[in-house]
């Protein structure tokens, strides 16, 4: 059996990280094995198993505790928490991560047949994804973004449900009108929802022309998202119930949408601090300077005080994005750097080689070069 490895490494987190850390560290990784996203990648599938094993773990602070004194021996058989750490089999783990990807149809019940879904009726309809990009300026002001997509929605002739008008429905004789199969899978015995009547129990007589027995035609439409402030690269907002109308009228899956940020051609983002170079003269970092710093929402006065190395950071206080859990804003930090002239006049260079003379009889200091000439002598 090969040895498990740290549930710390495989989130690509440190030990003391917090739970905010720990929980953006899943969402990417949940997103790239998903496997929806890679279908019939067994290695995928193993990953992203690894992940969810992980995440319920050290999400949780009494498990994570326990982890942290024993490691896996906390939850090996007679540890207290069963041999997958804490989940008792694969529907568990499916159940408690189904509030990220929704549960629903193209969700873990399209992989693992039904992700636990134990109620009776058809499916719930399929849960769409979408990238939206936004800007720094919208991450800071917060945003509502209409989008165009393409979805099912219920059928106009039938009203969804499938079938001919002025027909119904039998009830299905492959499930007995229970909606599920059973089906022995090693020691578990895994439900899944019955694949002629799709869960619903019943089967359709006549079905509709218009859309064929789904209840369902594509269709475009356009959906508004509130996208909140702060919001971070990689989050995935849900818009509930703006997913695909489900089959014979049953309930819509949701909307996804992952954070994308655009490159700014002036700021650079770490969490909710930015970053920004800003080009002085030679004199003004030796003289000392007032200048204006352009930021998110407009310019500030920043002192430069005289002597300011090149690469000297000056942080601007609450001129970053606002926090995503509300705390106030983050910070602008301001890297200055000397700016070097391509081309000088003669009386520049004049003025520059006195300076340089000047300098070096009043400093008393030994140049770089003498240093390096003495040590090798």
């Amino acid at each position: 059996m090969s040895q498990k490895r740290d549930y710390y490494e495989v989130l690509g987190v440190a030990k003391d990280a917090a739970q905010a850390d720990i929980k953006k560290a899943y969402r990417k990784l949940a997103m790239k094995f998903h496997p929806d996203q890679n279908p019939g990648d067994k290695e995928a599938e193993a990953n992203f198993k690894e992940a969810a094993e992980a995440y319920d773990i050290v999400s949780d602070p009494e498990k994570r505790q326990r982890y942290d004194q024993f490691g896996h021996q906390a939850f090996a058989q007679g540890g207290g928490g069963g041999a997958s750490g804490g989940f008792t089999n694969v529907e568990d783990i499916f159940s408690a991560f189904g509030d990220i990807f929704g549960g629903g149809g193209g969700g873990f019940g399209s992989m693992f047949g039904g992700g636990g879904r134990r109620s009776r009726g058809p499916a719930r309809g399929r849960d769409l994804r979408i990238v939206l990009d936004l800007t720094l300026e919208e991450v800071d002001e917060g945003v509502t973004k209409t989008v165009a997509l393409k979805r099912m929605e219920s059928c106009e002739t039938c009203t969804g449900s499938g079938a001919k008008p002025g027909t119904g429905k039998t009830s299905c004789g492959t499930c007995g009108g229970r909606g599920q199969v059973s089906r022995s899978a090693g020691f578990f015995q895994m439900a899944s929802p019955c694949p002629s009547c799709k869960g619903a129990g019943q089967v359709i007589e006549s079905p509709c022309q218009s859309c064929s027995g789904s209840g369902g035609i594509q269709s475009r439409t356009e959906v508004e998202i509130q996208v909140p402030q702060g919001v971070e690269e990689g989050v995935q907002l849900r818009v509930t119930g703006e997913g695909d109308a489900g089959p014979q009228g049953a309930a819509r899956g949701d909307l996804y949408c992952v954070i994308r940020e655009k490159e700014h051609k002036v700021f650079q983002r770490s969490g909710p601090d930015v970053l920004t170079e800003v080009p002085f003269s030679f004199p003004q970092l030796a003289l000392g300077d007032k200048v204006e710093i352009p930021t998110i929402r407009g310019k500030v006065e920043m002192t430069v005080p005289s002597g300011t190395q090149s690469g000297k950071v000056f942080r601007l206080r609450g001129q970053g994005l606002p926090r995503m859990e509300g705390r106030g804003k983050g910070d602008q930090l301001v890297r200055v750097f000397c700016e070097i002239p391509e081309k000088l006049t003669d009386r520049q260079k004049e003025l520059l080689e006195e300076f340089h003379d000047i300098d070096g009889e009043t400093s008393g200091k030994r140049s770089f070069f003498d240093r390096v000439t003495e040590y090798f002598s």
